[in-house]
């Protein structure tokens, strides 16, 4: 599939020509980095889905270190999207705590923190999805509730770090590169420390949440140094560059 084939079928959805752009244009960086299960092949998944085209999501607390937006049946790829271009909009005097609340899905979590990156703050973003972890033949009680890091930097691109709990994602999955057998804790026989931290990042999102749905948490903060050419000098690859 190609971008002028998946803004049609957005369209033809019933998604405005700005939700419709927005969408893929985060679906065309996935696929840029090579995250296909995040790509365009999302638009076959997005299309089994009941969702309402023309919802817009809604800002409904506003303080200066503090925001709280609800979805309202929107996507959750639109609720992030509309968070990030207010947080750069309107940055925050030191740090703000942004959470979304009925914020799914929310995509490759490594595009929102990148673009935030990219116009100034630091930033940290999880979100939760439904239950797809836990132990080995015991119940699933976490979503993959990958933690994305988006650091800016006066040497070159944003260090972007983006990880699922997984050892596989469940877009992998839904786009066929991978089963749903395979969608377990990653680690190996360190499986239990990815597990934690899958609960406990879903704990997080849920106790800030004043309903039990599927949500994210943002951090964004104003750089008080750079210390990303300091590692740039040492010739490591880091991740999030202009390879990614």
């Amino acid at each position: 599939m190609i971008a002028e084939e998946a803004l049609a079928r957005l369209l033809a959805r019933g998604f405005s020509e700005d939700d419709a752009q927005r969408l893929v244009a985060h679906f065309a960086e996935a696929q840029a980095c090579g995250k296909l299960g995040h790509g365009f092949s999302r638009v076959d998944w997005l299309e089994t889905l009941d969702v309402d085209p023309q919802a817009h999501p809604e800002r409904v607390e506003a303080e200066a270190a503090f925001e709280r937006w609800h979805g309202r049946g929107a996507l959750g790829y639109l609720v992030l999207d509309a968070v990030a271009r207010a947080q750069l909009a309107d940055p925050p005097a030191r740090s703000r705590l942004v959470v979304c609340e009925e914020t799914f899905p929310t995509g490759m979590l490594g595009g929102w923190v990148r673009r935030l990156a990219a116009g100034g703050l630091v930033a940290v973003l999880t979100a939760t999805s439904p239950p797809r972890l836990g132990p080995p033949g015991g119940p699933k009680l976490a979503g993959t509730n990958p933690l994305a890091i988006g650091v800016p930097s006066s040497s070159g691109d944003p260090v972007v770090v983006d990880v699922s709990m997984g050892a596989v994602t469940w877009g992998d999955v839904i786009a066929g590169l991978r089963s749903e057998d395979e969608l377990v804790p990653f680690g190996g026989e360190q499986w239990h420390k990815a597990f934690a931290l899958a609960l406990g990042l879903q704990l997080l999102v849920d106790a800030l949440h004043r309903e039990q749905a599927f949500g994210a948490v943002l951090l964004v903060a104003r750089p008080e140094s750079d210390p990303v050419p300091a590692l740039r000098a040492t010739g490591v690859r880091l991740p999030g560059g202009s390879g990614r």
